[in-house]
């Protein structure tokens, strides 16, 4: 996301702050994640800045490309894990559609 994207907000969410705090302590822990595995495969340089290996540019460059509906059944189950990490604080079929969440979707 470039600085300039702004991340729009459902409506019913704007007057809430529930989940708030457990998500963004979710968020830390996978970026966290991310960056000590990524450091992992660096190779750390003499002035402290990391190269990353040819193959996982290309591979990482090439997930970027692509659409979530065409990644590989592996890099789809990737996925699905992150998201399991959040799943317990998104609201149920019933609270979405009482909230107002679907018809949010709706107007975009």
């Amino acid at each position: 996301m470039s600085k300039k994207e702004r991340i729009e907000v459902p409506e019913f969410r704007k007057t809430t702050t529930y989940g708030i705090e457990e998500l963004a302590n979710i968020e830390h822990q996978r970026w966290s994640d991310w960056q000590k595995y990524l450091h992992s495969i660096c190779t750390k340089n003499e002035d402290g800045s990391l190269t990353i290996p040819k193959e996982k540019v290309e591979r990482w460059e090439r997930q970027i490309a692509t659409d979530y509906k065409d990644l590989t059944e592996a890099e789809k189950e990737s996925d699905r894990k992150q998201v399991m990490r959040y799943w317990k604080y998104l609201p149920n079929e019933k609270e979405s559609f009482e909230a107002g969440f679907d018809r949010g979707l709706q107007e975009k």
